[in-house]
């Protein structure tokens, strides 16, 4: 199976197992400048050189032999369960892609169609009831990771702790868990274990969402969008990142952390 979902830079300074919705674009641009001391034209996404990827084919044997014998400091990002879902909810299935066009084709009039979500449109200024569509996709995401129907789960929702997991169970090991709550503090603790090519300075780097501005921006504070049923379904999908990662399902306003990853308990977890 290998190290899906993991980036290293060309110097190896750092290796980092990607997250998808938690900070990925900042963490992707700011591990290119620490090597070439600029950032990627573009959405670091879509960069194919100045960055490893496990999706490079070229790059799977330098990062295999890195993890394997764990020879660069390793680190991933993690985020409130709540605030992500509703993040891939308003990027993914309320917004506008890059390129014009909805996420995946089809799947919005699916979900239209199967489970009453409207998202309204860009003519209409996408003006749609917001917290009742969330709620209906919200057990359309329930659905395809309990059920895999009527689809395969989507990386966007799939929990944190089922993309993490695979880096462990493949043989390499974290060093650090950065949360995308207080990310300049966790990422300055990554990039003082490590040395980089060329410095870098996190209140001098600029704030990198790829996903913003391509739809409707959240109307209402976290906590109205989850009622009691609500707070079940996302329970169900991910219990395991609120007890690995330390993130209070008792009050979805809260959106900060309880306290440190405990890395041991996590790598015990994972390669169970």
């Amino acid at each position: 199976m290998g190290f899906p979902g993991t980036w290293m830079t060309e110097s190896e300074s750092v290796v980092y197992r990607v997250v998808p919705k938690c900070a990925c674009s900042s963490i992707g641009q700011i591990m290119y400048y620490s090597d070439h001391g600029r950032f990627f034209d573009g959405d670091i996404h879509d960069s194919t050189t100045g960055l490893h990827k496990w999706a490079q084919e070229e790059s799977q044997p330098l990062i295999t032999a890195n993890a394997e014998a764990h020879r660069s400091y390793a680190f991933t990002c993690v985020r409130n369960p709540y605030t992500r879902i509703l993040s891939s909810f308003f990027d993914k299935i309320a917004g506008i892609q890059r390129n014009g066009k909805r996420y995946r084709g089809n799947m919005v009039p699916m979900l239209m169609q199967k489970y009453g979500v409207d998202v309204g449109s860009p003519e209409d200024g996408f003006q749609f009831d917001q917290i009742a569509s969330f709620r209906r996709f919200l057990l359309f995401a329930r659905d395809t990771i309990r059920f895999r129907r009527p689809m395969d789960p989507d990386i966007h929702w799939s929990a944190v702790t089922s993309h993490v997991a695979t880096f462990v169970a493949n043989g390499g090991r974290y060093d650090h868990v950065v949360f995308t709550e207080d990310f300049n503090a966790g990422m300055q603790v990554v990039l003082d274990h490590i040395e980089t090519p060329v410095p870098v300075d996190l209140s001098a780097v600029p704030r990198f969402n790829e996903s913003e501005g391509h739809g409707p921006k959240r109307a209402h504070p976290v906590a109205d969008y989850f009622d009691d049923l609500s707070m079940h379904l996302v329970w169900e999908i991910y219990h395991r990142d609120f007890k690995l990662f330390n993130y209070d399902f008792d009050n979805p306003a809260n959106k900060m952390p309880t306290g440190e990853v405990d890395l041991d308990a996590l790598h015990a977890h994972l390669a169970a």
